[in-house]
């Protein structure tokens, strides 16, 4: 009978042929590839955050911060995400004015529509649609570009020549990030506003000053503080993940693409997971109050 061998098993272990024994060397192997190696580079990202928000402080400080570099990649993302962003932002703000006026006209609350529609465009739908069209358009570029650089030993020749990749690369992208994040959210949060508005008042027959008067008086200046602080956060993922991603990458040009997929694919879970916490952690600190 063939023997499967599994590493980092005995050989005791192994000559065990039994079914019993085959399905615990896979869930050890199981273990060891995807849940210790998802730890393994969630610290890795961790560490890589922390190492540039200190060089950010240290090269401001010091004046060595990247300020062309920061120019030409905030330039560059700006160019890549503000049409799909507006894009996007049009279509989930109808989405949710249709929904919400309909909930409305369910429960005879149909003045509500405008405070439930703004308060979901600023609070959610704006700094979601910023932080997924960033992973996507840009952190793939962000990824992309370090991997490339990566295969081609350019990070090495870097680190031998005595030259920090972290602080002439990620630090400048980082910040590029945060930057343009805080720019897209507060459009996102505007075009969202004024296509919600046009919808309900032309498409659904609400009245304008209805909308604006149940907004004004449910909407604070905390919940859009809440969404660029939901920006910063989301941007500092985005970045991160994508700069570990590229310069972790292996495997030549392939696997430039893996860790492309990667980076968007787990950009997009961390923005879900961050995006949750963040609203129930707000709406516990500052409960919504009536009318």
């Amino acid at each position: 009978m063939e023997v499967h061998t599994h590493p980092g098993v005995s050989a005791d272990e192994i000559a065990d042929p039994s079914a019993v024994r085959e399905i615990q060397l896979w869930l050890r192997g199981y273990l060891r590839r995807h849940p210790v190696a998802s730890l393994s580079t969630l610290g890795a990202q961790v560490v890589l955050g922390i190492r540039a928000i200190q060089y950010l402080f240290v090269d401001i400080v010091k004046g060595q911060f990247p300020f062309r570099e920061f120019v030409q990649q905030a330039v560059f993302m700006a160019k890549t995400a503000y049409v799909p962003t507006i894009a996007v932002a049009i279509p989930i703000s109808a989405t949710m004015s249709i929904q919400f006026g309909l909930i409305a006209g369910q429960v005879g609350a149909t003045s509500l529509a405008g405070a439930a529609g703004g308060l979901a465009v600023i609070r959610q739908a704006a700094p979601m649609v910023t932080a997924i069209l960033l992973a996507a358009a840009v952190g793939s570029a962000i990824c992309s570009d370090l991997g490339a650089r990566t295969i081609r030993e350019e990070i090495d020749a870097m680190e031998v020549m005595g030259v920090s990749p972290l602080r002439a690369l990620v630090v400048p992208r980082l910040v590029a990030a945060i930057v343009v994040a805080l720019g897209l959210t507060g459009l996102s949060s505007f075009v969202g506003f004024v296509a919600g508005y046009l919808f309900n008042v032309y498409v659904q027959g609400g009245t304008p000053g209805s909308y604006l008067a149940t907004f004004s008086s449910f909407a604070r200046v905390g919940d859009l503080f809440l969404a660029m602080v939901k920006a910063v956060v989301f941007a500092v993922i985005v970045a991160v993940v994508a700069c570990e991603k590229g310069l972790s990458t292996k495997g030549g040009p392939g696997g430039v693409a893996n860790s492309v997929n990667a980076a968007v694919v787990s950009s997009i879970i961390m923005l879900m997971l961050v995006n949750a916490g963040f609203t129930e952690l707000y709406t516990i600190l500052f409960p919504r109050t009536t009318l």
